[in-house]
């Protein structure tokens, strides 16, 4: 099939076919007539397997440990979300207690540690969210069994 018999969209998606990146005019809409790129406007989409970035990161982050607690981010389950978007990281987290005295110093590892991981600045941002042990990965690590 020639591109000048090629129908404009994709007979599987229905969507239009990429332009090609040598030719922007030769398959699917002119560049012209494209959207420009939606900007996610809800939340991002969660896919069912973690990436290479969000695995090195979440690694990387087992060695950021609550000083009162003496167990990892990770184990505690305080890394909520890890989004890498546009020139950045952003790593969504939560504290054991509200007015953690620590808190300070854990969102600075936790910003260090993620930086460590991928090359692109790093954001933490801290969740309103109320901390429980059925957050944890494996609450037997508290010592105590719920």
């Amino acid at each position: 099939m020639s591109d000048e018999t090629k129908d404009a969209s994709n007979p599987h998606t229905g969507q239009p076919w990429p332009a090609d990146p040598a030719n922007p005019n030769a398959a699917g809409a002119p560049a012209a007539d494209l959207p420009p790129a939606a900007k996610p406007t809800g939340p991002p989409q969660w896919s069912s397997m973690p990436s290479q970035q969000e695995l090195a990161v979440r690694a990387s982050l087992e060695t950021v440990m609550d000083p009162e607690i003496q167990l990892s981010v990770i184990d505690l389950g305080l890394i909520r979300e890890i989004h890498f978007l546009e020139g950045r990281t952003l790593v969504r987290m939560m504290l054991t207690t509200p007015f953690c005295p620590y808190a300070p110093q854990m969102l600075a590892d936790v910003k260090a540690a993620t930086e460590s991981a991928v090359s692109q600045p790093c954001e933490v941002e801290m969740l309103p969210d109320p901390w429980s042990p059925e957050l944890m990965p494996d609450p037997g690590l508290l010592g105590f069994s719920f």
